[in-house]
């Protein structure tokens, strides 16, 4: 398989909003679906949902979630019904664009995300030959500009890393390597268990902290096939999601501190 995703100026977004409200946050918000949880007077979905309208290259939008979600999506917005499982939720998605251009696969739970961040990361995937990329965000630019945020981390040669919550991808991708892709997913927040799918060299590399990231995607494309990167964003928003209290007090007061920034810009004094 030849090529990177990136050739086209256009790409299309599935939004993953099928999540039920029966984990952590239940304690926050008696919602239905973490997607319409209220975060400084808005649901999570809106904030994201409002960063993907303002990027050009996205032609369509759509979100794979429950049928409440309609009345915030406006006319262009395409709906389609979700189920329990993130892996037929992510198909459904795709099945319904029936196009062979680029998707972009992003949560509804990272409301601090901005459509400058989401730019960026394309911009970046443009500039790399893979087939799917997968933006990472340092430790250090982390805890500049967001103190005490709790992440999961891996620490590799490279550095300290977290990932985002979005990938960019070629539609078929999924269908050839769904098994793998799977697993992957099912993983994706336990670094040993993932090292283990890259095989025992990679475990003892791993926890000695020698394991680079180019020795992960070479790795990678042996097992899956095709080529993937992972793509440092210097913009922190891309990977912090909302799926316990202490992160809706950090996003809370972040949305609020924006918020009333926003008000004295507009009202000047």
């Amino acid at each position: 398989m030849g090529g990177k995703v990136c050739e086209v100026d256009k790409v299309n977004a599935v939004v993953l909003a099928g999540a039920s409200n029966d984990g952590p946050m239940s304690e926050i918000s008696g919602e239905p679906y973490e997607a319409l949880i209220p975060i400084a007077d808005r649901p999570m979905i809106c904030y994201v949902l409002d960063a993907l309208r303002q990027v050009p290259c996205i032609e369509r939008i759509v979100v794979v979630g429950p049928r409440e979600l309609q009345p915030l999506l406006g006319r262009t917005i395409e709906l389609v019904p979700s189920t329990d499982s993130l892996v037929d939720n992510i198909q459904a998605g795709l099945a319904h664009l029936v196009s062979p251009q680029p998707v972009l696969l992003i949560t509804s739970d990272i409301p601090l995300i901005t459509g400058e961040a989401i730019e960026d990361f394309l911009t970046r995937c443009r500039q790399v030959e893979a087939h799917i990329y997968y933006p990472i965000v340092s430790k250090e630019i982390n805890e500049l500009h967001y103190p005490g945020v709790q992440r999961t981390y891996v620490t590799l040669k490279d550095g300290t890393f977290t990932g985002g919550n979005m990938v960019l991808l070629q539609p078929e991708l999924l269908t050839q390597c769904q098994e793998v892709i799977s697993r992957a997913i099912g993983m994706r927040k336990k670094p040993v268990q993932l090292s283990r799918m890259l095989g025992l060299r990679f475990i003892i590399r791993y926890l000695l902290k020698r394991l680079e990231m180019a020795e992960i995607e070479d790795r990678a494309g042996e097992i899956l096939g095709f080529a993937g990167k992972g793509i440092v964003s210097p913009y922190p928003e891309v990977g912090i999601d909302v799926d316990k209290p202490s992160d809706y007090e950090l996003v809370q007061e972040c949305l609020h501190r924006l918020n009333a920034d926003d008000g004295l810009q507009s009202n000047p004094t």
